[in-house]
């Protein structure tokens, strides 16, 4: 299954955004929730145990995982608290929510397409039957 899982919150606009990300190594796929207010570590914790299974991952995107080397012990401090104090989403995760994004928008579009359609057909029928009605006392 899945080997890692990195959870990401930070303040978008006038809501709280909390991203999901999951890999195995070779793929990488995004889940989006919207926060209202500032949620407290336990609401964000309570959240994912109930909701983890029920949350619109995004279709796993390519991806590889780096392979982590010694490096010196101040400049990892550094790299850490800039991640920590960094706003924002890794651009792999952007990409797999911006493939999650137009693929509902395909689904979307192809389905308010059918039903206006469909519409079209059932006006042209009543049409049709209308004039049929008329004429069919002569």
């Amino acid at each position: 299954m899945f080997e890692t899982i990195a959870l990401t919150v930070f303040f978008e606009g006038p809501f709280w955004v909390c991203v999901l990300e999951r890999s195995d190594g070779k793929t990488l796929s995004a889940a989006k929730v919207t926060f209202g207010a500032e949620p407290k570590d336990a609401e964000v914790w309570e959240f994912i145990c109930a909701n983890f299974r029920n949350l619109g991952f995004s279709q796993p995107v390519a991806y590889e995982e780096r392979e982590h080397s010694r490096s010196n012990p101040k400049r990892m401090r550094r790299k850490i608290e800039k991640a920590v104090n960094s706003v924002g989403v890794g651009t792999k995760s952007q990409q797999a929510l911006k493939a999650q994004y137009e693929l509902n928008k395909q689904e979307h579009k192809s389905a308010a397409k059918h039903d206006r359609e469909a519409a079209e057909k059932l006006k042209f029928e009543l049409r049709r039957a209308k004039r049929k009605a008329k004429h069919k006392g002569r």
